[in-house]
């Protein structure tokens, strides 16, 4: 609350932190620095906030996008002045990119200050251009109804903003003069400031209502009456947080008969719908090669989320004439390969649910049988491969199978997302697997898995290359600072293992050195440095991981397991694998 507040900026940042918590904030991220005091005191002085202290503001801006992907609800995240703002960018980025909720608070000189040189002052205006869905130059503070009315709706506004369709990044821009710290100020607040202004509504100061688009009556019977074919697929890409419902996609995969098709990250791929629907997670093995070449067109494709993980399931459905549905709540276009014939604006869950009571028949048995054949062949070749060598692959598979009930799985860009499609099998377990697929980069890795970790009771298990474990690592201060435990598998093949998949492989010069980069570095000083309990497993020791992982995920504390392997050795894996499934897939004929 604001009363008796000592100056005008303790007033400010108190009303603006009441209104943010009315709005739902229940999390904050702050970050150490003189012109952010203001606001760094009002949320470590308010009882019902979490206050999570991070040091650097790259991180900070990636844990609370983790806990943003993982609930779908705004943590803010603050910053003093300069450069500071700018390091959460890359977190901004990939908030906007994946449609992730976030509010950013950065606070900043007063306006006189701007463009004079004076010490750490950068222009703060509209820092991050078109990545925010919103941006708001607060007004400086001052002690009176009008301008605290304003300051409560723009809180309000910024929440409703950053959580709305589509979620994404809000920039709220605050400057303050000094004093910075809550010294008394004479005749700063008035005694007889009116109560709305100096303490809110019950409740937020603005109630936004958020609107869920769903088509008319004659539209879902299109959509369902393009349902009613022989030969279809739904599609579900990586999802927004929170993520569709699977009770409403299992309804619609039960009335069209359609094969699901599950990114890792779709929310669909693991738990309950599995045992009901026709889940499958193999075609990224089965329609990499030729195997399937003699196999029909889809008629019909409905596709939920953002683009698949999966470039062969992308260039499939690139390459069939299927007509294709994109479900986006937010009429955006998320298929960069241009062969979708239908943009259907709605709420994903809402639309299947609907259509799903107007589908007058199943599908094809045929076609449905044909897909379910390709999957378990894909399986079977897999599981034949890893009873004979080790592969990177395996660990994702080893992973998705051994993780505790409830967990969530974070996986990081590079091989590990890649090799979780590929191998990471659908089962009826409560698995939440996330990863950064937006922007895609190997940065915040680290920090978004734990700020996803930090926001719920489930066990918590990151699966990351070494390079993105290397570029976040001072983002394992947030273990201790923010009382986050996890297993960290580390996939460590000394460099960059993805680049061996690219036909820059045959190149060498400058292969090695300027794409592999091999870097030679010791990750177990982590263990004295984070305070984490850390074991080095050599991949071919298959039974060595599958032990360590389950001791580490029954063990108090945060462990890192580091996998050794030879990222070439276990590429050449793959492509043979893929040989034999496309044999097997070839063979159902």
């Amino acid at each position: 609350m604001t009363a008796g507040a000592p100056n005008r900026n303790a007033l400010w940042a108190r009303a603006l932190v009441d209104e943010l918590h009315e709005a739902g904030v229940r999390a904050v991220c702050l970050c150490p620095g003189s012109r952010s005091t203001p606001l760094t005191v009002a949320f470590s002085e308010h009882s019902e906030i979490r206050a999570f202290s991070h040091l650097d503001e790259r991180s900070a801006g990636f844990f609370a996008l983790g806990r943003g992907r993982r609930t779908g609800e705004v943590t803010p995240v603050v910053s003093t002045s300069g450069t500071a703002a700018a390091n959460f960018h890359p977190a901004v980025v990939e908030a906007h990119q994946s449609r992730v909720p976030l509010l950013v608070l950065t606070a900043d000189r007063p306006p006189e200050l701007r463009d004079s040189g004076a010490n750490q002052t950068i222009d703060q205006e509209k820092l991050y251009g078109d990545a925010v869905r919103w941006y708001g130059d607060v007004a400086e503070p001052e002690a009176t109804p009008r301008k605290l009315r304003s300051l409560r709706t723009t809180a309000a506004r910024a929440v409703a903003k950053a959580e709305g369709t589509p979620a994404g990044p809000v920039h709220l821009n605050l400057p303050f003069d000094k004093p910075l710290e809550p010294v008394p100020v004479e005749g700063d607040v008035p005694e007889d400031l009116p109560e709305l202004a100096a303490r809110g509504r019950d409740g937020a100061f603005v109630s936004t209502t958020e609107g869920h688009p769903v088509p008319d009556e004659t539209e879902v019977r299109s959509v369902a009456s393009a349902l009613e074919a022989g030969r279809g697929l739904l599609v579900a890409g990586p999802a927004d947080a929170p993520g569709p419902d699977p009770e409403a996609i299992t309804a619609l995969a039960h009335a069209t008969g359609f094969p699901v098709l599950a990114d890792p990250l779709s929310g669909l791929r693991f738990g309950s719908a599995t045992r009901v629907a026709p889940v499958l997670g193999g075609y990224d093995g089965f329609l990499a090669g030729d195997g399937t070449a003699d196999w029909p067109d889809p008629e019909v494709v409905l596709r939920f989320g953002a683009s698949p993980t999966s470039k062969p399931l992308r260039t499939y459905l690139a390459d069939t004439d299927a007509r294709q549905l994109v479900v986006d709540p937010a009429a955006g276009w998320r298929e960069a390969e241009f062969t979708a014939t239908d943009l259907v604006v709605a709420d994903p869950s809402r639309l299947a649910a609907t259509v799903a009571r107007h589908v007058s028949g199943p599908s094809s048995a045929d076609w449905r049988d044909r897909w379910e054949a390709a999957e378990a062949a894909h399986w079977g070749a897999v599981e034949e491969a890893a009873a004979d060598e080790f592969f990177e692959g395996r660990v994702l598979a080893d992973v998705a199978e051994l993780a505790p009930e409830p967990a969530t799985v974070f996986v990081s860009n590079s091989m590990p997302v890649r090799d979780a499609d590929r191998f990471a099998r659908p089962r009826a377990k409560g698995l939440t697997m996330l990863g950064n697929r937006g922007a895609s980069g190997i940065d915040g890795v680290v920090s978004t898995a734990l700020g996803a970790g930090s926001a719920t009771t489930d066990d918590l298990t990151l699966v990351v290359g070494d390079l993105a474990y290397y570029h976040d690592m001072n983002g394992l201060l947030a273990l201790a600072r923010c009382d986050v435990d996890a297993t960290v598998v580390c996939v460590n093949n000394d460099g960059g293992g993805i680049f061996h998949m690219l036909p820059i492989e045959g190149y060498e010069p400058p292969f090695t050195e300027q794409f592999r980069t091999p870097h030679g570095l010791d990750f177990s000083h982590t263990e004295g440095l984070y305070d984490l309990a850390f074991e080095r497993v050599e991949g071919e020791d298959r039974k060595g991981f599958r032990d360590a992982y389950a001791d580490a995920v029954s063990s108090e504390g945060t462990q890192v397991i580091e996998v050794t392997s030879d990222a070439e050795a276990s590429h050449r894996v793959r492509e043979r694998l893929a040989d034999e499934v496309t044999e097997r897939v070839a063979g159902l004929e």
